[in-house]
C-alpha cells in the first residue's frame, strides 16, 4: 500500500482540485479524502506537490525494433516514466514497420515488461509506401489503438478514402503526418527569414496547410476520427477550427517545441532545432496557444525523436530531424503555457491526459476510488535543469534550459516507476 498525504489533486477528469490524501492498494486507488490514516502503507508526503493523473504522451518514437542504438522499449519507457508519463502511444514506422500482427505483439510484448503502459499504433500502409493499406481489422484486433503512418504523409486520395471508411466502420482513430513533398524545398526548417539567411531552401506554411485542408474535408466526408499530427502552422489551426465547427471529427497536437520555439531557434541550436514539421514564426506560434486555449487543439504530445549524436552531428541539410521529448514536456508545458497565464494547470493536465486518452478510446486516468493507480507527482513551480536523459538520446534544444515541474514520482499500477 502507498498512502499519499496532502498533495493538491488536480485531475481534469473530474475537475478536483483541492489537498486530499490518496491511498493505493495493489495496483488501484482504494480511497480519497481528507487525513486517511494507513498504518500498513508507505508514505509519501505530498505536501506542496502536485498529485494527477499519469500523463499520456499520444505520439513517441521508441524505436524498436530496427533502430535500437537511438532508443529502445525500456529506455524510452524510462524516459517517459521520468517525464511522468505512465501511458504512450508508439508510431509504426520501425524496422520492420508496425504493419503485421507479429510485429506489434513484438513491442506489446516488451512493452508490457516496462512497467508503464506502451501502445503501438499500427501503419496505414504497408511499409510506409502508401500503396496498399494494412489489414486494419486483423490489427485492431490484435491491440492497435489507432492507424498512423507518422514521418510520411499518405499522398494516394483514394487509398485515403479507403482508410477512412475503415476507420470508422472500426472505431478507431487515425493519425496523420501533413506536409506535402512536392510542396517542400527542404525539410526541417521554415521556409522564411531564417532559411533565407542559412541559404537552406526550408518548408513552407502550404505544404503542411494544403494537406491539413485536404484531410479536414475527408474526415467530414467520411464520419472518420482523425488527428492532424504536430501541428504547426498558424493557417493549419484556423482550417482545423473551421473543420471542428462544420462538424468534422477532427484533432489536432500541439508538441512543447512548437509552443516555446521559433525558427530563430535554428541560428542558435542547429539541427537540435531541426524538426518535421519545422519551427516557424512567432505568429504561428501564437496560434497554436490560441487554438490550445480554445480547444481547437486537445492533445499535447512531444514526437519524442530520439537520435544518436553523430547522426544529429551532421551538417542541417543531412542530419535527421526531431527531439527527444519525454522528459522536457510537462516543464515546458508549465514555463510556455500555465505560467504565462494561456491555460490554468488543470487545462495542461487535460490536454497531457484525458483528451489524448479519450481520442484513443480509452478510459482517462483519474484521481477516484476503484481507478487504476496510474499517478505522477511534481512540484508545479519547482526548478531543475536539463542535464541528463534516462533516454539513450540527448538531442535536445533545452539541454541546459532551467524548468519548472519536477517530477518527484511517477506511479504506474501501483508501483513507484520513478522517483526523483
Amino acid at each position: 500500500m502507498i498512502l499519499i498525504k496532502n498533495g493538491r489533486v488536480v485531475d481534469p477528469v473530474t475537475g478536483t482540485d483541492e489537498i486530499m490524501d490518496v491511498l493505493i492498494d495493489g495496483s488501484m486507488i482504494v480511497k480519497t479524502g481528507k487525513d486517511i490514516q494507513e498504518t500498513q502503507a508507505q508514505i509519501i508526503d505530498a505536501s506542496g506537490l502536485v498529485v494527477a493523473p499519469g500523463l499520456m504522451d499520444a505520439h513517441v518514437h521508441f524505436r524498436d525494433p530496427g533502430l535500437t542504438y537511438k532508443e529502445d522499449i525500456e529506455t524510452g519507457a524510462a524516459a517517459a516514466a521520468r517525464g511522468g508519463f505512465t501511458t504512450v502511444v508508439c508510431m509504426a514506422n520501425t524496422k520492420p514497420v508496425v504493419d503485421h500482427v507479429d510485429t506489434l505483439a513484438y513491442v506489446q510484448g516488451k512493452g508490457e515488461k516496462t512497467g508503464i503502459h506502451v501502445l503501438q499504433a499500427a501503419a496505414i500502409t504497408r511499409d510506409l509506401k502508401g500503396q496498399e493499406l494494412v489489414d486494419m481489422e486483423a490489427l485492431a484486433d490484435a491491440g492497435a489503438p489507432g492507424f498512423t503512418d507518422d514521418g510520411i504523409p499518405i499522398t494516394d486520395e483514394t487509398l485515403l478514402l479507403e482508410a477512412m471508411r475503415k476507420a470508422r466502420e472500426l472505431g478507431l482513430p487515425l493519425a496523420f503526418h501533413e506536409e506535402d513533398p512536392a510542396l517542400m524545398e527542404a525539410p526541417g526548417v521554415h521556409q522564411g527569414k531564417v532559411s533565407e539567411q542559412l541559404g537552406y531552401g526550408g518548408a513552407p506554411r502550404a505544404a503542411e496547410d494544403v494537406m491539413v485542408a485536404r484531410d479536414c474535408m475527408l474526415a467530414l466526408h467520411t464520419g472518420a476520427s482523425v488527428c492532424i499530427q504536430h501541428i504547426s502552422s498558424k493557417n493549419s489551426v484556423e482550417l482545423v477550427r473551421m473543420a471542428k465547427k462544420m462538424g468534422a471529427d477532427v484533432y489536432a497536437e500541439a508538441t512543447p517545441h512548437h509552443f516555446t520555439l521559433t525558427d530563430e531557434a535554428v541560428l542558435k541550436y542547429g539541427t537540435m532545432a531541426r524538426m518535421n514539421p519545422p519551427v516557424r514564426e512567432e505568429e504561428d506560434r501564437l496560434a497554436i496557444i490560441e487554438g490550445l486555449k480554445d480547444g481547437t487543439i486537445s492533445m499535447i504530445v512531444t514526437d519524442h525523436a530520439p537520435h544518436s549524436a553523430e547522426e544529429k552531428a551532421k551538417p542541417l541539410e543531412s542530419a535527421p530531424s526531431g527531439i527527444t521529448g519525454l522528459e522536457t514536456s510537462l516543464g515546458l508545458g508549465i514555463k510556455s503555457l500555465v505560467q504565462p497565464g494561456h491555460l490554468t494547470l488543470m487545462e495542461l493536465m487535460a490536454c497531457m491526459s484525458k483528451n489524448p486518452a479519450e481520442f484513443y478510446r480509452m478510459i482517462p486516468g483519474s484521481i477516484v476510488e476503484d481507478a487504476p493507480a496510474d499517478l505522477v507527482i511534481f512540484g508545479e513551480n519547482e526548478l531543475w535543469k536539463v542535464e541528463e536523459f534516462a533516454s539513450k538520446a540527448t538531442n535536445s534544444p533545452f539541454v541546459g534550459w532551467e524548468l519548472p515541474g519536477k517530477v518527484h514520482y511517477t506511479i504506474c499500477a501501483g508501483k513507484i516507476v520513478y522517483q526523483a
